[in-house]
């Protein structure tokens, strides 16, 4: 998988405790913090309760990455954006926030499987733990529920759904495709809108359209979800390449073991220079030696890659300030600030 959604080529990385709210996202306001957390921890309970199906080999299979925990960023994005309307942290709104989170569940199950991953979130991946069918019926059992839940919600979510789910489909066809004669980065790009940001920006939408915001609110916070989802996307690539592992806990150059080339790596890939010469010689397919890991590693920082690729992050921010600026001055508008500020500043 060339783009996973959000953290999810994180498996090297220890996994955090299944919860709420990001330890080092401040939302300036501790009553809105709690209403937040509370609402989280609802959706997770709502999760345990869907997941489950009626056989216990079902629940077994359905459970394994619920289990494993996770950020659950998509259900405190739909939190923070039913701080919008006069119905925050209501019951449809919880079950919206359910329905994104299931989906991104599922679609974990069926990357994997195209992967060929033996980790998820710390723990054995549910293909290698049993085999690719039954991954693959697991995420489909939970489309099956969350398709259940969704019909409860009305016909503008399931239309909404309907055309997310489509996106999240392309984007992974798109990958799996690649790009042919076509342009890498604009394939890359293509394919994080459509795998990691739309399913954010949905989070935004559906949190927003059940607290009962008009339609210029939800329209922004859609739009603010899909480009913090593309910005954290961006900056897990940059930090697999240039982070220190001490700080990260990730292993420099995973992608690159996979024969995955992500943004920076595709921007030094086009320098007309020495550098991009080297790499374009070595990078070829999967770098399985070490030593040559090595080298495209310090070949990387000598490129421009990274600073190019902070320039498309950069470009997303503002593209989320505009959309932050369209909302009303309350405690959540300065949350999602918060939100959108920490996404960044993982990069060091």
């Amino acid at each position: 998988m060339t783009h996973g959604h959000l953290a999810g080529r994180q498996q090297q990385a220890n996994p955090e405790p299944q919860g709420v709210r990001h330890p080092h996202i401040d939302f300036g306001d501790p009553q809105l913090a709690q209403q937040i957390d509370t609402g989280v921890a609802q959706v997770e309970a709502l999760l345990e309760e869907h997941v489950r199906g009626q056989e216990p080999f079902i629940t077994e299979k359905t459970s394994h990455l619920l289990a494993a925990g996770g950020k659950r960023f998509r259900p405190m994005f739909a939190m923070l954006a039913s701080q919008y309307g006069p119905n925050p942290g209501c019951d449809k709104v919880l079950q919206a926030a359910c329905v994104v989170e299931m989906t991104h569940l599922a679609t974990l199950y069926h990357d994997d499987v195209m992967d060929e991953a033996d980790k998820r979130r710390g723990v054995i991946s549910a293909n290698a733990r049993w085999d690719n069918s039954i991954a693959i019926l697991a995420g489909d059992y939970l489309l099956a529920r969350a398709s259940h839940v969704m019909a409860g919600l009305g016909t503008e979510t399931v239309a909404h759904f309907a055309e997310t789910f489509g996106q999240l489909v392309t984007g992974q066809m798109r990958e799996t495709v690649g790009p042919g004669e076509g342009d890498k980065i604009e394939h890359y790009m293509h394919v994080i809108h459509e795998k990691t940001g739309v399913l954010i920006g949905s989070a935004g939408y559906l949190g927003a359209l059940h607290a009962g915001a008009d339609q210029a609110t939800t329209a922004a916070l859609q739009k603010l979800g899909f480009a913090i989802g593309t910005i954290f996307q961006i900056v897990d690539d940059i930090i697999d390449i240039f982070s220190d592992t001490s700080q990260s806990g990730k292993i420099p150059g995973t992608d690159l073991r996979e024969g995955i080339f992500t943004l920076p790596v595709l921007y030094a890939l086009r320098e007309d220079t020495p550098v991009g010469e080297q790499l374009r010689q070595i990078l070829t397919g999967p770098v399985t030696d070490e030593q040559q890991v090595a080298t495209v590693l310090e070949l990387l920082h000598q490129s421009t890659g990274r600073e190019q690729a902070l320039q498309v992050v950069e470009h997303n921010m503002q593209i989320a300030q505009e959309q932050l600026a369209k909302l009303p001055a309350i405690p959540a508008t300065q949350a999602l600030r918060s939100v959108m500020e920490y996404t960044v500043a993982r990069v060091g």
